[in-house]
């Protein structure tokens, strides 16, 4: 089901030609940043690939990848990317790219199961980035390392674009908290997973939930994570599962919180052995992507996505994507944003 928040006296700080130099600027920006930061070398990236070779991303399992028919390969199936998540993992082993250092894509994909509304499009863009690491940094704190090196270029952004639009405040704090999604259910154990975010992001401003696709103390999951590419079951310091996490802001436009990264060490031979038990999956085995990791030919490595809509959204205080981006929207969500002030592209 669709649905659409309408912000009480909502007005848009930028018209139209202002947004899509802010857009602009964002871009160029915020990935100039993230380079540096990382250490990442720019790659050309698929909008496709082969089906059933397991280099797709699954998300949370459920969800329809677009596919088409290759006329000139017998009519083999092809699917339109959901992400890069494993994609990006063997562009590190065949371009040779050392420790330490990775790549980023400019990543365009069409998830045909979204749930419109927004903060949710037919149409998704993301930097999509991959870091090698070597085997040592398979820690929680390697994970905190890299996820507050991202946000310190989050910092940096917003006040970039304070320079730009004066009218708009920085509100990101100087730093990230962290806490793990069993700490977050014992806090609020009679909230859902959504309402347990908004809690703790309205209180921190910029939070990063680890232990994203395991059970927890109440035998459900915070949110669904695909088995093959973060490693979401080893056990952390703390005796916690979890190596990955989902970076989240608060938007006092939607006054809620709002994912804007999604990212985690990925999964080596043992932790991708044990969640696809987990999960009823070791049919995967057999797809040409899990082979090459299984019998040892991937890289240790770590990565995410960050969302470049989502990103601009936060940035210039919109309040749909879809003033961000040329999507399609049901009619009547378009003509009630349309009264509400909210134009969408």
């Amino acid at each position: 089901m669709s649905y659409l928040i309408i912000p009480e006296g909502y007005r848009p700080f930028l018209n139209l030609t202002e947004t899509e130099k802010g857009i602009q600027k964002i871009k160029e920006f915020f990935q100039q940043n993230l380079s540096s930061e990382l250490r990442l070398r720019r790659v050309t990236a698929p909008l496709f690939v082969m089906k059933n070779t397991g280099i797709n991303d699954d998300l949370n399992g459920s969800e329809r990848a677009v596919s088409f028919p290759i006329k000139d390969m017998s009519d083999s199936k092809a699917e339109i990317v959901h992400s890069l998540a494993k994609w990006k993992r063997m562009i590190l082993k065949d371009y040779h790219i050392e420790d330490g250092y990775g790549i980023y894509a400019d990543m365009n994909a069409i998830r045909a199961d979204e749930e419109l509304g927004n903060m949710h499009s037919l149409y998704v863009d993301q930097w999509d980035w991959e870091l090698n690491m070597s085997n040592k940094c398979r820690d929680i704190s390697f994970l905190k390392n890299i996820v507050t090196r991202i946000y310190a270029a989050m910092v940096r952004t917003e006040y970039m674009v304070y320079e730009m639009f004066p009218a708009i405040k920085p509100v990101l704090p100087e730093s990230i908290h962290f806490i793990h999604a069993e700490e977050l259910l014992q806090r609020y154990p009679s909230l859902t997973p959504r309402e347990r975010e908004d809690a703790i992001t309205k209180i921190y401003g910029a939070v990063f939930i680890t232990g994203i696709g395991c059970k927890l103390g109440n035998g459900e999951k915070h949110d669904g994570r695909a088995p093959d590419y973060d490693d979401w079951s080893t056990l952390s310091e703390n005796g916690l599962p979890g190596l990955n996490g989902d970076i989240l802001v608060w938007n006092e436009i939607l006054n809620r919180s709002f994912e804007v990264s999604s990212m985690g060490i990925r999964v080596d031979r043992d932790a991708l052995l044990r969640q696809l038990k987990i999960t009823g999956t070791e049919n995967r085995k057999d797809l040409y992507f899990h082979k090459r990791l299984l019998n040892g030919e991937l890289p240790q490595s770590i990565g995410g996505g960050i969302g470049q809509s989502r990103l601009c959204m936060f940035y210039l205080r919109k309040a749909h994507v879809g003033e961000i981006q040329a999507s399609i929207w049901p009619e009547q969500m378009r003509a009630d944003a349309a009264t509400a002030g909210i134009p969408l592209i």
